[in-house]
């Protein structure tokens, strides 16, 4: 799907046709499309199929004044209630005239900018543009650990009351989001560096504060991921012993009440034998003998609190 936007009297409006100054957005394009955006605006094919590639990792290449950076943004899915957390790559090719972005599914920083909730974007103004781009990909990195963060204490609340399988695999789930967003972020930490050096795309002062802003932001993502990471990861042991702390219990009290148990079935086992000469043979004393080895039993067991 290709759609064409551009800035009028500060606004981003949608427009039918490609202009020059606009800002083209491709998501999940045919190959039709494809074709159409190489033929039309002379695209490198290839900074097209790289874009494309959903292992692609972060990086910028310069090639015939055209030049592609290629950043891992976050997404969130629902997947069986729950909100799961993951990275793609999405492509930003300028090609001189127009800004190009390139990517597989809808993500948050392009529909913000198709909404137009961000202001002052102007698209005529394409490395403004693209590093405006990068910003709300670093904002949106930073809003998505925090709800992570929310999440993952909303679901040690539940596990305090009941430890169940779907809390621990939810951690887990939040787990493996963090991982991928510490990895995105570091191979984004590297390109937006590289750009910062000026080379790849002529920067001018406002340009090289602009980038130092996104800069700024990448690590402050990159270390609230390593500290909510180690945060859950702890969080994780810590239920995994108690769980086992629990369990031991649990078979703790079962012994004990197998052990009190069985003390009837020996005593009885003892006067059903055929064996002469056992002292008071009648029916009361086994069962009086039972219940008061029981009751000594259970005291012994509550006096080592094993029971």
């Amino acid at each position: 799907m290709l759609n064409f936007y551009k800035t009028v009297e500060n606004k981003m409006v949608p427009i039918d046709s490609i202009q020059d100054g606009c800002w083209i957005n491709a998501v999940a394009p045919t190959e039709k499309e494809v074709t159409y955006l190489i033929e039309s605006l002379g695209l490198d094919p290839d900074f097209v199929r790289a874009a494309l590639d959903e292992e692609e990792s972060s990086r910028i290449e310069v090639e015939e004044n055209q030049t592609l950076v290629i950043v891992d943004v976050p997404i969130s899915e629902k997947q069986e209630g729950t909100l799961v957390y993951s990275t793609m790559p999405m492509g930003i090719i300028n090609s001189g005239k127009q800004v190009i972005t390139i990517c597989l599914k809808e993500n948050p920083v392009v529909t913000e900018l198709e909404s137009g909730m961000v202001r002052n974007i102007q698209t005529h103004l394409r490395t403004q543009f693209v590093l405006n781009m990068l910003l709300r990909m670093a904002a949106k990195y930073l809003q998505c650990l925090k709800q992570i963060d929310k999440i993952s204490h909303s679901v040690e609340k539940q596990l305090h009351k009941s430890m169940k399988n779907k809390e621990l695999i939810q951690l887990l789930g939040l787990e493996k989001s963090l991982v991928y967003f510490s990895t995105s972020l570091k191979s984004n930490e590297v390109t937006i560096e590289k750009l910062l050096r000026g080379r790849a795309i002529k920067l001018y002062e406002d340009d090289q504060d602009l980038l130092e802003d996104v800069l700024v932001e990448v690590k402050q993502a990159i270390e609230m991921s390593n500290i909510y990471s180690s945060i859950l990861s702890g969080t994780m042991d810590a239920f995994a012993s108690i769980i086992s702390n629990n369990l031991n219990i649990v078979m703790k009290v079962l012994a004990s009440i197998t052990i009190i148990m069985s003390i009837p079935s020996i005593i009885s086992s003892f006067y059903g034998m055929n064996v002469s000469d056992i002292p008071l043979p009648g029916f009361w004393f086994p069962v009086v003998l039972s219940v008061v080895s029981m009751i000594i039993a259970a005291a012994v067991l509550i006096k080592k609190k094993l029971l």
